[in-house]
C-alpha cells in the first residue's frame, strides 16, 4: 500500500512543554499518537520512550507480527515508566495515553490505551474507531450522564488506562476492520478532540490546499484557543505520494 500523509503536532496556546508526541512510518504501515501526563519532564519522557520504541522498530521487521511487536514494545516501556516513577519516589506517576493505527492489506488495526483517539472520515462522514478509556465515558455508559456533557464535565481529564499507570501489566484494546476507497484517518491527541467538534474535523480532514488537513486542524484548533498540547496525523492509504509536515 501507498500513502498520502499530513503530520503536525504543537505545544498549545498556553502550555510552554510540549508533551505529545507522533510516529509516521509509512515504510512498515505504522502511525502513533501519544500524550504524556505527569507533568511537563514527566509527560515528555512517557511519550518520549513510547515514540523512540515504536521508531526504533526495524523497516524489515516481519509485517505479519507487527501487532505483537506493538504490544511487546508498549508493554516494555510501560514497565519502563514504572521503574523510573519507583526510582523517583513521592508516588508520582510518569504515563502516557497511545493510540496505534497499522494499515495493511486493506484492513486497518487500532489499537489504544486512554484517550487518544482514532477516526475515519468515510463518505463525508467523520467517525470514532477507538473509545475513550476515561471516567467520563464510564458516565455515558452507565447513563449516568448524556453523550453530549461529556466533554465539559469538570473531570474530562480524567483516564482511566495509560501506560505507566500503576497497573501490573498494560493491556492496548484493538479494533480493526476493511479499508474502503477514499478513506482518511486521523490520529489525534484529545486536544485537538476535545477543542475542535466533529463536524468542523470532518470538514478539515478533507483539505487540499496549503499545508493539508494536519495543519488544517491544528491551525483550527489555536484559533479555538487549544489550552492543551495538539497533535494531528492523517493518513490516506493508496494516495499518490506521501508529505510529512
Amino acid at each position: 500500500m501507498s500513502f498520502r500523509v499530513w503530520a503536525l503536532t504543537h505545544a498549545g496556546t498556553v502550555r510552554k512543554h510540549n508533551e505529545d508526541t507522533l510516529v509516521s512510518r509509512p515504510e512498515i504501515g505504522m502511525w502513533a499518537v501519544a500524550d504524556g501526563a505527569g507533568g511537563h519532564e514527566s509527560g515528555e519522557l512517557a511519550s518520549g520512550m513510547l515514540a523512540e520504541s515504536l521508531g526504533a522498530i526495524a523497516a524489515s521487521a516481519p509485517l505479519a507480527g507487527l501487532e505483537a511487536t506493538l504490544r511487546e514494545r508498549v508493554s516494555a516501556v510501560h514497565l519502563g515508566l514504572q521503574a523510573e516513577a519507583a526510582k523517583r519516589g513521592h508516588g508520582g506517576l510518569i504515563a502516557s495515553t497511545i493510540v496505534i493505527l497499522t494499515l495493511r492489506d486493506g484492513h486497518y488495526t487500532c489499537l489504544w490505551a486512554g484517550d487518544s483517539r482514532l477516526y475515519v472520515l468515510r463518505a463525508g462522514t467523520l467517525t470514532q474507531i477507538s473509545r475513550d478509556h476515561s471516567l467520563v465515558q464510564e458516565l455515558v455508559d452507565s447513563g449516568a450522564i448524556p453523550a453530549d456533557q461529556a466533554e465539559s464535565h469538570p473531570q474530562s481529564n480524567v483516564i482511566t488506562r495509560a501506560v505507566g499507570s500503576l497497573d501490573a501489566a498494560i493491556e492496548l484494546e484493538s479494533t480493526s476492520g476493511a479499508v474502503q476507497g477514499g478513506d482518511r484517518f486521523l490520529l489525534c491527541s484529545d486536544g485537538l478532540s476535545k477543542c475542535l467538534p466533529a463536524s468542523l474535523m470532518g470538514r478539515l480532514m478533507c483539505e487540499e490546499s496549503g499545508d493539508g488537513p494536519a495543519w488544517a486542524l491544528v491551525a483550527a484548533a489555536l484559533e479555538h484557543g487549544a489550552r492543551d498540547n495538539v497533535t494531528a496525523v492523517v493518513v490516506q492509504p493508496d494516495g499518490t505520494g506521501a508529505a510529512d509536515t
